[in-house]
């Protein structure tokens, strides 16, 4: 069997819907600009079109908008869109960014009237950076203490009518006052096969790769419901496809490169395979802890909770109980077994 090309484990897991260095340098090609390009989201999208009109005609900033979700699911290129809509600029920041309420002071101050401030993984804000945002997102003005001891005082420092578009991946660890002061909160969800396979039409269009129907439905199979997924594997495949066929990415092509690249027909990688049947063969199915799961594998537990296990729980392969993780009938299945053989064995 093949194992993973060397530029793939430099990279780390390929399958993995983190931003990694080579999205960076394509995203801003594929992104739509405006919201009638904007693929997928339907809910999620009719509402925004709706709250930017309404601004719009009354010649104010947009409401701040919360958006939450997975990642790679569009969050940053939602936020981009409301801008472009606007027609106004976008300054973006990301919330471990911004360490001190000073330095989110002399950002809010360098923004201009109906400017959107995007902040990405606001819920890693520093606790005293939230605070100075509860009356810049209210009242469009923040308090500064100058001096210290007896001689400190507050200045009141007037803001520009703003529009903060947050995004976060974990909602509910938002503090209530945060989410509060949101006037639009958005939730996107996973998209569907045929979402994903217009997504990777256009954007082997907007990359020039020719691509067939079928192979693009091959493709957002395999994606794992994420845009930023579909992309990184349409640029992997391309290669495969220039280099071993005619250029072309068919069905075939497309099985045949992300086969090697150990992603198979559910999505899963090699290590989702080695979760599910670790716990198959070593832990009868189980209840099993997460400690003795990582252990198993050789990972940390950090890393298999956050990064691994959402996307199998998502997709109904692990339940979560008080006594620890047990596999469903769909993952016996998903490799040609049955629970009763298990059981018995």
């Amino acid at each position: 069997m093949c194992g993973i090309p060397e530029w793939s484990k430099m990279a780390g897991r390929m399958i993995t819907t983190e931003r990694i260095e080579e999205d960076k340098a394509v995203e801003g090609s594929l992104r739509p600009k405006f919201l009638k390009e904007y693929i997928g989201q339907a809910k999620a999208k009719e509402n925004l079109k709706i709250y930017i009109e309404a601004a719009k005609k009354r010649q104010e900033p947009l409401d701040h908008v919360l958006f939450f979700g997975p990642p790679g699911l569009g969050k940053t290129t939602l936020a981009g869109i409301i801008a472009n809509e606007m027609g106004v600029n976008i300054k973006t920041t990301a919330g471990p960014a911004i360490e001190k309420p000073g330095d989110m002071a002399a950002i809010l101050n360098n923004l201009r009237e109906g400017d959107v401030l995007f902040i990405d993984e606001i819920h890693r804000l520093n606790r005293q950076v939230e605070e100075l945002l509860y009356p810049a997102m209210e009242d469009y003005a923040i308090d500064i203490v100058i001096g210290r001891g007896p001689a400190a005082r507050s200045v009141r420092l007037e803001l520009p009518k703003f529009t903060l578009v947050g995004a976060t991946t974990r909602a509910g660890m938002l503090t209530a006052p945060l989410r509060d002061r949101f006037g639009v909160v958005s939730h996107l969800e996973f998209y569907t096969v045929a979402e994903l396979q217009e997504i990777i039409l256009r954007s082997a269009e907007v990359l020039k790769v020719e691509i067939d129907p079928a192979g693009a439905a091959e493709l957002a199979k395999r994606s794992r419901g994420t845009p930023r997924l579909a992309n990184r594997f349409l640029k992997r495949v391309r290669d495969f496809a220039q280099v071993q066929f005619d250029g072309k990415i068919t069905e075939e092509v497309a099985r045949y490169a992300l086969d090697l690249l150990e992603v198979d027909k559910k999505g899963l990688d090699r290590i989702d395979r080695e979760i599910l049947l670790a716990m198959m063969d070593k832990f009868n199915g189980g209840p099993v802890g997460l400690d003795a799961i990582a252990t198993t594998i050789g990972e940390d537990p950090g890393t298999v909770e956050d990064v691994y296990e959402p996307y199998l729980v998502q997709n109904g392969f692990i339940l979560r109980t008080s006594r620890g993780r047990i596999l469903t009938p769909e993952a016996y299945l998903h490799f040609g077994r049955t629970p009763q053989e298990m059981k018995q064995s």
